[in-house]
């Protein structure tokens, strides 16, 4: 497998209820690492939509950043998402989480009326334009289907959220676990992980097959 490539991961913050998905993240850049490839994780420097105790599962009063709660998981090694340059970097790549769908974009309160962040939707055009891949795994792939439309992705076996993938105007692919699925055309690659009842196994296969079919693209 040619490795060497650089990729962009962009994070939604830090906890799966209200930020990225900690074991996606991780076994995102684990994979990138064991095949020798590297990485610069990003984040947009806004505020969550709110903030979750992940003990209670009860929302919280207080007030986070996203770029502030991603930096734990990128141990500080982290940039706003406003200075990514698609010129500077081979692959981009979009763990999930209810970040994803909270402080990426607006899906999880809008559904297919959903507003992406801007300078979410700038990376993703920006790539798209260059036609560099672009991967997105569990509910990230909803923000490839708002921003590009037309292209074959897949958030698992759900019913709803693959009816709103269809509504933005994507072509949904039912998968299951340590499944794929990688539109070509588009070079976009999807993988559904915590969207199933998943072990972190399955995440960490999950994420390993769509880093190594992004980097075949």
């Amino acid at each position: 497998m040619e490795a060497k490539k650089k990729f962009a991961v962009v994070l939604a913050g830090c906890g799966v209820y209200d930020g990225a998905e900690i074991h996606e993240a991780v076994m995102t850049l684990y994979a990138i690492d064991r095949i020798g490839s590297r990485y610069q994780v990003f984040a947009p420097d806004v505020m969550q939509h709110h903030v979750i105790n992940h003990l209670t599962g009860q929302p919280s009063e207080e007030k986070r950043n996203v770029l502030a709660e991603a930096a734990r998981i990128a141990r500080g090694k982290i940039q706003p998402l406003k200075e990514f340059r698609a010129s500077d970097f081979d692959i981009l790549i979009l763990p999930g989480g209810f970040g994803a769908a909270k402080n990426l974009c607006s899906f999880a309160f809008d559904g297919p009326d959903c507003t992406v962040n801007p300078d979410v939707e700038q990376a993703i055009l920006s790539m798209h334009k260059a036609n560099k891949p672009i991967g997105a795994l569990c509910i990230a792939p909803v923000i490839l289907a708002k921003v590009l439309g037309n292209v074959k992705l897949t958030i698992g076996q759900d019913t709803e959220t693959a009816a709103a993938v269809v509504k933005l105007g994507a072509t949904h692919q039912p998968t299951h676990h340590r499944e794929v699925v990688v539109d070509k055309a588009n070079k976009v690659v999807t993988s559904p992980c915590y969207m199933l009842d998943a072990s972190i196994t399955d995440i960490a296969e999950g994420a390993r097959l769509a880093v190594e079919a992004l980097v075949a693209l």
